[in-house]
């Protein structure tokens, strides 16, 4: 298998190291004959990686012609457009049989390249609002560790890469092989759950509320109180339906989600640096019953709350 794995001036050497370790990994544990990863740059030059490091042995675009899987494992912050001729060149590879991948950023000159089409696509989170503008027919998935079309895939952010090649190695050579990968890199050979899990949700500011200011803050600081309509429109002061109207203008949710929200916040909080029990976080955040902030919490977040503790938790 022949792996074309793009460069560019300013990528960080941890997303360029990540296919390099995980398909180098393949030949170096004996696991199938031909695979071959080469490094190229549009230009055929070296480049200098974000953290200053020169990466000087580099093919030029001529290795895509040849490329069984053609790797896009970043691309600029700045989300620049793909150049004419690297979409071009990516078209190409496509439509002869190649298939293409974008991890992380590196979704952005997949989408450009056409290559997509209507399908979803995932990045990461923080940068799926400037996917989703990219190209009108493509709809981002900001959710799941990565999607594969078997043609083209994608991933979300950073060490979701990680996912991504094991999942190719995996589809290439079956389980055995990814596991064996995965156990001398020390990484799971799959992980539950997805992204959802590690967006940042910043609480929202009662003071830009307005009117609600009050009532937002006194919900806040009483999540586990009944949190219904009629009793956030009483705190207000204001009919129910003239308080459905003003809230979703305020915060751009009904009150139900907007109280969900916040809840799933809180637990997430407690998860992290309480070692209190499943029932304790779920009575203090609100929750009828365990049973519904779990249902709630998995799906939301794509994980059990016990799974993210043991992943999050900072005591």
């Amino acid at each position: 298998m022949r792996i074309a794995v793009h460069a560019f001036d300013g990528i960080t050497m941890f997303h360029l190291s990540v296919p390099l370790l995980v398909f180098g990994e393949v030949t170096r544990q004996g696991l199938a004959d031909g695979w071959r990863v080469q490094v190229w740059t549009e230009d055929g030059h070296g480049v200098r990686t974000v953290e200053g490091l020169r990466v000087d042995e580099v093919n030029g675009p001529d290795v895509v012609e040849e490329a069984d899987l053609v790797v896009f494992p970043s691309w600029h912050t700045d989300f620049r457009p793909t150049s004419d001729e690297l979409s071009r060149l990516v078209a190409r590879a496509h439509q002869r049989g190649a298939r293409v991948a974008g991890l992380c950023l590196g979704a952005f000159p997949v989408v450009d390249s056409g290559v997509v089409g209507e399908r979803t696509v995932v990045t990461h989170w923080a940068a799926a609002s400037s996917l989703e503008d990219r190209r009108a027919s493509t709809t981002v998935d900001a959710s799941s560790l990565y999607l594969d079309h078997g043609d083209v895939l994608t991933s979300a952010g950073t060490a979701s890469a990680i996912d991504a090649c094991l999942h190719v190695v995996r589809a290439e050579l079956g389980s055995a092989a990814a596991t064996t990968v995965a156990r001398h890199l020390v990484v799971a050979p799959h992980r539950e759950g997805g992204q959802a899990q590690y967006v940042e949700r910043p609480i929202p500011d009662p003071e830009k509320g307005g009117q609600l200011g009050p009532t937002l803050d006194w919900a806040l600081a009483n999540l586990d109180a009944d949190l219904d309509v009629e009793a956030l429109a009483g705190h207000a002061g204001m009919s129910r339906r003239n308080f459905n109207r003003r809230f979703f203008e305020v915060t751009g949710a009904t009150p139900a989600r907007w109280v969900l929200a916040r809840r799933l916040d809180r637990a997430r909080g407690l998860l992290e640096n309480t070692d209190w029990s499943i029932e304790r976080v779920a009575r203090e955040c609100g929750f009828a019953s365990t049973v519904t902030f779990r249902q709630n919490f998995a799906s939301a977040f794509s994980t059990t709350p016990t799974s993210y503790r043991k992943r999050f938790e900072t005591s």
